[in-house]
C-alpha cells in the first residue's frame, strides 16, 4: 500500500510559527510532526509515500530528501505554483504517483498512535473507509456519523484526516482546488463508506496552542 501525507496547507491558524515554517515541520517533541509519520508508516510497513507541497513547500524536500533516512521512499506531488489545490485536488494530482490500488492519506496536521493497516482492501463497490474519533474541544459537534460499519451524513464523531482510498472516488473529478468532503457525502448517500472509531491518542495540531499542549504533554510523560 501506498500512502499520502497532507502537507500542502497555508497553516493559517498557526500563524505566526507557520510565516517561516510548514505546519508539518513544526516540532512535536523535537522531532517534526511529519516525521512522526514516516517513522510510524515505516514501522508499520508502508514505505511507499507521497507528500505534497505548497505553502513554503520547498523547505519539506530539503528537510526530509527521498526518505531513505527513516527506511521510506518519498515522491513529492509540487504544488507551489497553484498555492495549495486542498485535500482533493492534491489527492487528483497526486494519482499518477498513487496507483490503482487502495492507499491512505493521512493530514500532515495530526499527531496520533492510530497503527496504519497496511494490508486494508477495500471491499467491492466501497470507495473509502474513514478513521473517526471522539469529538475534540474545537470539533464538538462532529463531521459523521457511524451505523455499524457505514459512515453517514450525520454529525456524532470527528473525521481525524485519517483514511484509506479508492481512486475510483476521485474519477471525473477536474483538476484545481477541490476538498474531499462533498465526494465523501456522495459515496456515503450511496452506501460505498465505510468507517471505524479509534479512541486512542489523537491530537489535531492546528493551533500554536495544541502545539504546546502535546508538547507538554510528551515532556511530562518523558
Amino acid at each position: 500500500m501506498k500512502a499520502m501525507i497532507l502537507a500542502a496547507g497555508l497553516g493559517s491558524r498557526m500563524r505566526p510559527l507557520t510565516d517561516v515554517t510548514p505546519k508539518p515541520l513544526l516540532k512535536v517533541g523535537g522531532i517534526p510532526l511529519i516525521v512522526w509519520h514516516l517513522e510510524k508508516l515505516a514501522h508499520q510497513g508502508i514505505i511507499d509515500i507521497v507528500i505534497n507541497i505548497a505553502h513554503l513547500g520547498y523547505q519539506i524536500p530539503d528537510t526530509l530528501g527521498d526518505g531513505s533516512s527513516w527506511g521510506v521512499n518519498i515522491a513529492y506531488s509540487d504544488e507551489q505554483e497553484e498555492g495549495g489545490l486542498e485535500s482533493a485536488g492534491g489527492i487528483v494530482k497526486a494519482l499518477p504517483l498513487l496507483g490503482d490500488e487502495t492507499f491512505l492519506v493521512v493530514n500532515g496536521d495530526v499527531f496520533t498512535d492510530y497503527d496504519f493497516q497496511a494490508n486494508r482492501k477495500l471491499p467491492e463497490g466501497v470507495l473509502a473507509h474513514l478513521i473517526l474519533v471522539p469529538n475534540p474541544e474545537h470539533n464538538p459537534e462532529g463531521d459523521f456519523a457511524l451505523e455499524g460499519n457505514l459512515v453517514v451524513d450525520n454529525q456524532q464523531y470527528t473525521y481525524s484526516g485519517i483514511g484509506y482510498y479508492s481512486p475510483k472516488l476521485f474519477e471525473g473529478v477536474p483538476y484545481g482546488k477541490s476538498s474531499t468532503i462533498p465526494l465523501l457525502r456522495v459515496a456515503m448517500k450511496e452506501g460505498k463508506v465505510t468507517g471505524e472509531l479509534y479512541e486512542g491518542n489523537w491530537q489535531d495540531i492546528g493551533t500554536p496552542e495544541r502545539l504546546e499542549r502535546v508538547n507538554i504533554e510528551l515532556m511530562n510523560r518523558n
